[in-house]
């Protein structure tokens, strides 16, 4: 029986972070009626999150880069406006350049009472933001498959994305320091590898029947089957400071669904390599980002990121003219030119040090260019 080709549907998530305008800082007490007024204008695209200074906002399921293009643009200038009007800013970055968790709190609602109770110290900790990308894969056979294979790839999402190299102030050294702090988590990292969507389902139901987890969206995996639609949902990357660079995630990962339903639609697949291998590579677009390529588990060996990138654009260019997204595909290429947010803020930073601003000072200047990149085009 012929393979039915899914939807590839999209759908994107992004976290932002709110920053009082004067210091520059988060605002670990958004006034109440801010959140009434995102809750107003939004509605349903619009949830707070777990810490106070944190908001998330989701699309509609789309059938276009187009679509979600627009979305997006609506959603952060809303965001941003709002809450302009109490004096605050947005950035779209996975960590704040010097704010301190520990100044922060939780927002008090039933789940995340119960997470704060669960996790203690490591909820804490979680002032991170990412991006999430659902793409619709309504056979549930072949969503696990693709779950199994697609993992080789998030590697390379991860390093396009990085948007956290600073924690509280420190240099981190890393261009995605975000995993470090949400990989303290259980049941977060690479997946496990199913060998049908059974399996996957006996192992959600035994863990929820021992009462380790209420239900699936409790399993934090880069990337992992949704507990609430029939999408494959990417959680990997960081939330990407700039617009283009997100549509660019986004559109990457539908296409390799897409190139990887091919395969199996023509008998083949890709490889499915150990999760130690591919942890290794995850480890290093955490650490380098683009700048210092990955293994090619093929070859066994290092290859720079730019030549991997010509080889992934190649392998999905079909897919790319097929949901008529190949700009935005390319865009990867401008990214490895000219960095990541990551790259960006740590030239900011060095930037003012050099120009005689003290560390605070500089750091202050990296948020003020975060914002302005988080609404840059539109």
């Amino acid at each position: 029986m012929a393979l039915h080709e899914p939807s590839f549907s999209l759908g994107v998530e992004e976290e932002y972070l709110l920053v009082d305008r004067a210091t520059r800082d988060l605002v670990s007490e958004p006034p109440p009626e801010l959140i009434d007024r995102f809750e107003q204008e939004l509605g349903a695209h619009f949830s707070p999150e777990f810490l106070r200074p944190q908001v998330e906002v989701g699309t509609p399921v789309r059938a276009s880069t187009a679509e979600v293009r627009a979305d997006l643009e609506h959603l952060r200038r809303t965001v941003a406006g709002i809450a302009g009007g109490h004096g605050l800013g947005l950035i779209a970055a996975s960590t704040h350049p010097f704010a301190r968790w520990r100044d922060q709190k939780h927002t008090d609602k039933p789940r995340y009472n119960i997470l704060q109770e669960d996790m203690q110290v490591v909820a804490q900790r979680l002032l991170i933001c990412g991006m999430h990308v659902h793409v619709g894969i309504e056979d549930d056979e072949l969503r696990v498959d693709i779950l199994n294979q697609v993992s080789y790839f998030l590697p390379h999402l991860l390093a396009l994305s990085t948007s956290s190299p600073f924690w509280e102030g420190t240099e981190t050294g890393l261009q995605s320091y975000r995993l470090c702090v949400f990989d303290e988590l259980p049941r977060t990292g690479l997946p496990e590898r199913f060998e049908s969507h059974d399996e996957y389902r006996r192992t959600v139901e035994l863990m929820t029947a021992a009462g380790l987890i209420e239900d699936a969206t409790k399993l934090w995996w880069d990337v992992r089957p949704s507990a609430r639609f029939p999408t494959l949902e990417m959680r990997v990357t960081d939330v990407c400071t700039r617009l283009e660079d997100a549509l660019c995630c986004t559109a990457l990962f539908r296409c390799i669904c897409r190139m990887l339903y091919r395969l199996r639609r023509d008998n083949q697949r890709w490889r499915i390599y150990t999760r130690t291998l591919v942890d290794e590579n995850r480890w290093r677009a955490q650490r380098y980002g683009i700048d210092e390529g990955m293994v090619d588990f093929g070859r066994g060996e290092i290859v720079p990121f730019p030549q991997l990138m010509d080889e992934l654009l190649e392998l999905v260019r079909e897919d790319a003219e097929h949901f008529g997204c190949v700009p935005e595909v390319e865009h990867a290429r401008t990214i490895v030119e000219r960095g990541t947010s990551s790259h960006m803020q740590a030239a900011c930073y060095h930037e003012a040090l050099e120009a005689g601003a003290t560390a605070e000072e500089a750091l202050r200047a990296v948020v003020d260019a975060v914002m302005e990149a988080t609404l840059a085009g539109y």
